[in-house]
């Protein structure tokens, strides 16, 4: 299944684990320093564990049995020593390891933000917005709770399970083999749950991410749910949405659960193995007292391990889920590399070429332009007029490079876009959209968000031109009025003016006005057409409208129809030819009428 066509709802195991572990150990080797000394303390504290019950079963034997009190004084002390250590090793390698993975996800996050902005647009197109950030935030959280926590443990658990299988094989290897006889039952047992739990913590993940992506779509289409009155049909949508990631977090909770009860049952078996056949062996005199005390201490000593690694397999598998996820994100194809031979273009006059364009989305959906051609002069104004979906706005989509053409060429005073780098193209060019958004801050920040080093006077200038200066004034902080997100707060006419100062202040080359002045009332339109005009004033501009009133001085029309050029001229010509235009016209003057 290919990364463009995952279904989130779907059963997905770990693809690659042990790649995944691989690359998370890139980030991880960025403090090798702080990860060897974390060694070096797991170590102290593995062997201080293993210490304390060894010298308590020699001390059964050497100082108890013979009634020696200097010798149990100075057991008591050395254990008192030994617990220091072990406390200390164990608080030294927790603060270490928490600073190794804090730096661990602060990278992980940035290359993946990082990446987040070298994708091109197509990519979140067909990606919900909720379960992009469940990438950068349950995911990565996941990933940092579990180098906390596990990466420690499982260290911890290994050096353990060597030291003590070591120390029992030497005090007595007969005894040692008929107590391991119950790891082949752990592990097929293990095996079994471990299986199930993947592959259900690999579907809890991505379940989280569906549903978070749904709930930040229902969030912010809260308005139009209420509009349509469509509660009902979001809860009954949410309950479907969050059973499956109740059903997935129970049985992967469940399965998980059953690896604790088996390794207290082995454990308690364990037990009575030793305590059995030691004290026959005992009775023979094979063994003594202590070694069996050391035996039964080391066994539960064993089982903890295994129990502790089983237990952080599954939240190493989350993890590694997890992570997978985030670099699935990292490994996505990224907009193409600029070609060696690019031009970093320092001014632009304004002549656009379209010739002979096509352009689809994907295979399926067929073309959305065919065979486009068109010229503009440098300073003129071209409009496109058509039907929604006729293409109007992938045209513009396509001259800014968020999308690259299928075939033909597109020129910029002369040279291919192909051949200019991506951030120089844009520099050059300034958009007002349909749906203005602002950013959380002060109107002054987000007016100079156009050009970031811009003084407070020609941000201020800027709104003067673009008539957003007087309801700017109004407001109780004027400039330094902070905005809430997406600009709530204040008017869509309002937004739609702080757009165009904004595009003011970047003092672009091309304009691109894309239904700027839609969904707005007339003595708003009114202020927003002469802004517009102050804007468009000696720039290359391309007006894609449905109002057909607003663009009848544009030098250029362009008709386009099922992504063809059926018409193009100025606004009499096409009167006149009384095509498609004429009628959409004609049309429009009824609707007002």
């Amino acid at each position: 299944m290919s990364r463009h066509s995952r279904d989130p709802g779907k059963r997905e195991k770990v693809q690659d684990a042990r790649g995944t572990l691989k690359r998370l150990w890139k980030y991880l080797s960025y403090k090798k320093g702080l990860l060897l000394s974390v060694l070096v303390m797991v170590m102290i504290s593995s062997a201080a564990s293993l210490l304390g019950p060894f010298l308590v079963g020699m001390a059964i034997d050497d100082f108890i049995v013979t009634k020696d009190r200097n010798g149990i004084v100075v057991l008591i002390g050395s254990l008192i020593v030994i617990y220091i250590f072990h406390s200390l090793s164990i608080w030294l390698q927790n603060i270490w390891m928490i600073r190794v993975s804090q730096d661990t996800v602060y990278r992980l996050r940035k290359d993946l933000f990082h990446t987040f902005h070298q994708l091109p647009i197509p990519f979140f197109d067909r990606r919900q917005h909720g379960e992009l950030m469940s990438r950068v935030t349950n995911d990565i959280d996941n990933v940092s709770s579990t180098l906390n926590s596990s990466f420690i443990q499982i260290l911890s658990s290994i050096l353990t399970l060597i030291g003590t299988v070591t120390v029992m094989l030497w005090l007595s290897p007969l005894l040692t083999l008929i107590t391991l006889t119950v790891i082949p039952i752990m592990f097929f047992g293990l095996r079994w749950i471990t299986n199930r739990t993947g592959r259900l913590f690999k579907e809890y993940q991505q379940n989280l991410g569906d549903l978070n992506g749904f709930i930040e779509e229902t969030i912010s289409g809260h308005s139009i749910i209420k509009t349509f009155s469509r509660e009902e049909m979001v809860k009954a949508e949410l309950e479907k949405k969050n059973e499956r990631l109740r059903r997935a977090g129970y049985w992967a909770d469940t399965y998980s659960g059953f690896i604790p009860k088996l390794m207290n049952v082995l454990n308690n078996v364990s037990f009575a193995i030793i305590a059995g056949v030691g004290g026959i062996f005992a009775l023979n005199g094979m063994i003594t007292i202590g070694v069996i005390v050391i035996f039964a201490e080391y066994a539960r000593q064993f089982t903890r391990p295994l129990n502790e690694l089983a237990n952080q397999f599954n939240t190493l598998l989350s993890a590694v889920a997890g992570a997978e996820r985030v670099f699935h994100i990292l490994d996505e194809e990224v907009e193409g590399i600029e070609n060696h031979g690019v031009e970093n273009i320092s001014s632009i006059r304004g002549e656009i070429t379209f010739q002979h364009v096509s352009f689809s989305y994907n295979l399926v959906d067929g073309k959305i332009l065919e065979d486009v051609s068109f010229t503009i002069k440098p300073g003129e104004t071209l409009a496109l007029v058509g039907p929604t979906g006729a293409g109007k706005t992938t045209i513009t989509n396509i001259l800014s490079r968020f999308y690259e053409i299928d075939s033909g060429r597109v020129l910029v005073d002369g040279r291919d876009i192909q051949n200019i780098g991506r951030e120089k193209l844009r520099e050059h060019m300034g958009f007002v959209l349909q749906d203005s958004y602002l950013f959380k801050g002060t109107i002054r920040e987000n007016i100079r968000y156009g050009r970031l080093i811009a003084s407070d006077k020609e941000v201020e200038e800027a709104a003067k031109l673009a008539n957003a200066h007087t309801f700017i004034e109004k407001l109780p902080n004027g400039y330094d009025t902070v905005l809430k997100q997406e600009g709530s707060g204040i008017s869509q006419g309002q937004k739609q003016l702080l757009s165009i100062a904004r595009a003011i202040l970047s003092d672009p080359s091309l304009l691109i006005l894309d239904e700027a002045t839609s969904s707005i009332d007339t003595v708003t339109e009114v202020k927003i057409q002469e802004a517009l005009g102050r804007l468009m004033k000696d720039r290359t501009s391309i007006v894609v409208a449905h109002r057909l009133n607003t663009i009848q001085r544009a030098d250029q029309i362009l008709v386009i129809n099922d992504g063809k050029v059926i018409e193009n001229g100025t606004h009499e010509s096409l009167l006149e030819e009384e095509g498609f235009y004429y009628e959409l016209f004609h049309s429009q003057l009824k609707e007002i009428g």
